[in-house]
């Protein structure tokens, strides 16, 4: 968590510099009062103060173990009460520059909305966990030197007879993706099978426990972290004009973007427990409890 907070403090610098005064304070302050309540289980974290700025460090790396942890319950919940498989997708576009990047988002999430309403996703895939990610060139000997590559990480739910019946090859993904795109080149897409343990062990607060309690199940953790490493952001240890370019570029990118997507296809909110949840209108007339529930990031066609 030292990490975290020294590495949001140079981050707010960055954003002093590029004149994001007031998201520059409020990163600096992050987590700087934290307030804990002794419970029968050990200590536990009861109130706290979090920026929640987009490319803030410390709270991108508490999104990212809660989605993680989420996640993990989903999978378990879904490989203990259904025979099923799962995959790791990937989905590419052609590298922009920090101008163009907003709009090569924008086209992505459609794309990807478009992708899933195809008949042959929707016969496949019994669900899915979407993730954005954005990384930077910064390969001087490069010829995309200085630009951005979004791409989607996707673990899709689908059943045995998948690899029998309703099989899609690698060939044939990249032709729905870019079809979605509606792209004039071909698209690099990228698939494999999943693995999963059947049980995790239980999750611990610190974060290499936490990798290696799932080490197992990468996929896991490629759908749930933030779609920007602070490392991508900020490169050494000192404010640069690149890392200002970059905090500019990916501020404005991401900005206002629903980075995990509401729920869609037969999926129906309502409330559940006291929060907010999504439930299949199938398992909500046979009053069975859909393990997917309430969770970012997921979406269940069953």
């Amino acid at each position: 968590m030292a990490r975290e907070k020294s590495w949001s403090q140079l981050t707010a610098e960055h954003f002093d510099k590029a004149g994001l005064e007031r998201k520059a304070e409020r990163m600096d302050d992050c987590a700087d009062t934290l307030v804990f309540k002794s419970t029968p289980e050990g200590l536990k974290l009861y109130q706290a103060w979090f920026c929640k700025v987009r490319l803030c460090p410390m709270c991108n790396w508490r999104r990212s173990l809660k989605i993680a942890h989420h996640n993990k319950r989903i999978v378990e919940a879904i490989n203990e009460r259904f025979n099923v498989r799962w995959l790791f997708l990937t989905l590419t576009v052609k590298n922009t520059d920090g101008e163009g990047l907003p709009e090569a988002l924008k086209a992505m999430f459609k794309g990807f909305n478009r992708l899933t309403k195809y008949k042959a996703f929707k016969t496949s895939v019994k669900g899915y966990f979407r993730a954005l990610e954005v990384t930077r060139n910064r390969d001087l000997e490069s010829e995309s030197f200085g630009t951005y590559h979004p791409h989607f990480h996707v673990l899709l739910c689908v059943s045995p007879s998948y690899f029998t019946r309703n099989y899609i090859k690698q060939s044939e993904w990249t032709s729905l993706w870019k079809k979605a795109m509606k792209l004039d080149y071909t698209p690099i897409v990228h698939v494999e099978k999943v693995k999963p343990k059947e049980q995790l062990d239980d999750l611990k607060t610190d974060e290499n426990e936490f990798k290696k309690a799932i080490k197992e199940q990468k996929a896991i953790l490629e759908v749930s972290k933030y779609p920007v490493k602070d490392t991508d952001v900020i490169k050494g240890n000192k404010v640069t004009d690149e890392n200002v370019e970059t905090v500019l570029a990916l501020d404005n990118a991401l900005a206002y973007k629903r980075l995990f997507p509401r729920r869609t296809g037969c999926l129906k909110r309502k409330a559940h427990n006291g929060r907010n949840a999504v439930v299949n209108r199938k398992e909500k007339q046979s009053a069975r409890p859909n393990p997917w529930l309430g969770w970012p990031g997921a979406c269940i066609l069953f």
